[in-house]
């Protein structure tokens, strides 16, 4: 399982939001890149990069950032963000990201999401599901509702090749409440050939460890880092067990 640390990026600075609420942000540092590094530093591979200015705008406003993280770090990076056409998926990887998430644009328009994956390639194409309250996907940066299930979403393209997603319980992020492990399970359960990515709650390091025992392939840790719940020595060490277990 892979350990993901988070960047969320408003104006060019490391933020937070509650509940997705772009009114409730907490900046965590002024350098997207140092923080990168310290990631990278302390041995984890990975990182989710999003650009809410781009979700809020519908088209990206981060990829310097992207390209600097990509060229001064080694992690492989996800990106996402106003990614809404192909010449904007096509930047973003240009820009260095390995993989680059879609929400908006699977939910109102699959076709493209479909083509999206023959033309990029499964392994570079994740779809992003962000569930509010009432068990809907938000699409927008969360800022407008749906009447589409997480199921519904990915039952869209099972047969597609989708073979990456993330999903994101909105309610409880930036809450530190703690992951709903067993909704996850279910839903790797339902869909063995699609691997999961949890988001949304972790607060401690045994929400980590129940991802793990979920059998997801990831799992992202944001604000429970930057409010000093989980160390960083203790994202490393966690990474590290999990690459050993193969």
């Amino acid at each position: 399982m892979n350990i993901i640390p988070a960047i969320d990026i408003i104006g060019g600075k490391c933020v937070r939001l509650t509940k997705g609420d772009y009114s409730r942000q907490t900046v965590y540092s002024d350098d997207p890149l140092e923080m990168a590094k310290a990631f990278a530093g302390a041995g984890l591979r990975r990182l989710h990069l999003v650009d809410l200015d781009g979700a809020r705008q519908g088209e990206s406003r981060n990829l310097d950032i992207l390209e600097r993280i990509a060229v001064h770090t080694p992690l492989v990076v996800d990106y996402s963000g106003g990614l809404r056409n192909g010449g904007a998926i096509r930047d973003a990887l240009e820009a260095g990201a390995a993989m680059v998430s879609i929400g908006s644009a699977a939910v109102k328009e699959p076709e493209l999401m479909k083509e999206w994956i023959a033309t990029f390639g499964a392994e570079r194409i994740i779809l992003s599901a962000d569930i509010d309250e009432k068990g809907h996907v938000a699409t927008r940066g969360w800022l407008e509702a749906s009447d589409i299930t997480a199921d519904d979403l990915i039952s869209r393209f099972e047969d597609d090749g989708l073979s990456r997603a993330i999903v994101t319980e909105i309610a409880r992020d930036g809450m530190l409440c703690g992951i709903d492990a067993a909704f996850f399970r279910t839903l790797a359960g339902r869909y063995p050939a699609v691997r999961f990515t949890a988001s949304g709650g972790v607060s401690t390091c045994a929400d980590i460890e129940q991802c793990g025992e979920a059998r997801l392939d990831g799992v992202i840790v944001g604000k429970a880092f930057y409010e000093g719940r989980i160390s960083l020595t203790q994202l490393s060490g966690l990474a590290e067990r999990y690459r050993n277990m193969g």
